[in-house]
C-alpha cells in the first residue's frame, strides 16, 4: 500500500510540475514571435500603403492601411487579424483584392512582433485593435457603419475580442477555434490555467450581425468541428466549407473572394 502510495504521490508531483511549466511556456506556444523573421522594412509608398503606429501604453504597435479604389467618398473598411506564425508583411498581395472593391483594408500588428514593440497576450491585442479601430472609423474616407472584423487562426481571437468592445458591420473568422481553452486536454491540462482564453464562441454568441464561418474540412492545426460550433452559435451565420487544410485555406482563392463579395453585399457592406 505505501508503494502505491509513493507512486500516486510521485505522479502527481510530475503532473504538477508539467503544469507549471505548461502555464509559463504557454504564451511561447500560442505567440511563437521568436520564430519568425522579421524582414526588411518594405518601401510602403511603391505599394500604395499608408503607415499607421498606434501607441499603446507598451510602445508603438505597427499598422498598414491599404485605401480603397477609387479613394473618395466615406467606404466601407476591413480589420484584418493574422495567423500567429504570421507578420502583417504577408498579407498585402493576397488581400489587395479588398481596395479594388471599393474596401479599405487595415492591417494590425501584434504586439512584439515584427518591428512592434509590446509583449503578445490577450489584454495587449485586445487594447492594440481597439486603438486600430478607433483610428480607422475616424479616418474621413472609412464609414463606420461599414466597417468589417476579419480575422484568420489567431486572428479570430483578436477580431472576437474587439467585436465585444466596438460595433461593426459583419464579422468574418477563418480557420478560427472555439477558445484558446478548447486546446487544453490536447496537453492534458485544465482549462483554467490557459491565460489568453480568446472565447470565441462566447463573442459569436453575442454578435448582433452576419457572421461567415470559413473552415478547411480537413484543417489539421484547428479541427473542423470548431468552424462548425462557431456557425451553430451565431445569431445570422453562413459556413463555407473548403477542402482545404489550416495553412492552405482557402485553396482557391477567386472562390474565395467571390464568396466574401457575395458575404459583404447580402450583409450590406457593398
Amino acid at each position: 500500500m505505501k508503494g502505491l502510495l509513493k507512486i500516486l504521490a510521485g505522479a502527481v508531483c510530475i503532473y504538477a510540475a508539467y503544469c507549471a511549466l505548461l502555464f509559463l511556456m504557454q504564451r511561447q506556444v500560442i505567440f511563437p514571435r521568436y520564430m519568425i523573421p522579421t524582414p526588411v522594412a518594405p518601401d510602403l509608398q511603391a505599394m500604395g500603403i499608408e503607415p499607421l503606429w498606434l501607441e499603446t501604453s507598451f510602445g508603438r504597435v505597427e499598422a498598414w492601411y491599404l485605401p480603397q479604389k477609387p479613394a473618395g467618398t466615406p467606404a466601407p473598411a476591413v480589420i484584418f487579424g493574422h495567423g500567429n506564425g504570421e507578420l502583417i508583411d504577408y498579407w498585402p498581395s493576397e488581400l489587395r483584392r479588398f481596395a479594388a472593391m471599393g474596401v479599405g483594408l487595415l492591417l494590425v500588428e501584434y504586439p512584439g512582433y515584427g518591428r512592434s514593440a509590446g509583449s503578445p497576450s490577450q489584454a495587449s491585442i485586445s487594447e492594440t485593435f481597439t486603438l486600430a479601430y478607433d483610428a480607422l472609423a475616424a479616418r474621413k474616407d472609412v464609414d463606420p457603419s461599414r466597417i468589417v472584423l476579419f480575422g484568420r487562426s489567431l486572428g479570430g481571437g483578436a477580431v472576437c475580442d474587439l467585436a465585444l468592445r466596438r460595433p461593426s458591420a459583419a464579422l468574418i473568422l477563418m480557420s478560427a477555434f472555439k477558445s484558446v481553452s478548447a486546446f487544453a486536454v490536447r496537453y492534458l491540462a485544465p482549462a483554467f490555467m490557459i491565460r489568453d482564453p480568446f472565447d470565441n464562441l462566447a463573442a459569436v454568441r453575442l454578435y448582433p450581425g452576419p457572421v461567415l464561418v470559413i473552415h478547411g474540412a480537413f484543417d489539421e492545426v484547428v479541427p473542423f468541428s470548431h468552424g462548425q460550433a462557431l456557425h451553430a452559435a451565431a445569431r445570422n451565420g453562413k459556413m463555407i466549407a473548403y477542402e482545404a487544410g489550416h495553412n492552405d485555406c482557402p485553396p482557391d482563392w477567386a472562390a474565395f473572394w467571390r464568396d466574401v463579395e457575395g458575404f459583404l453585399r447580402a450583409a450590406g457592406v457593398l
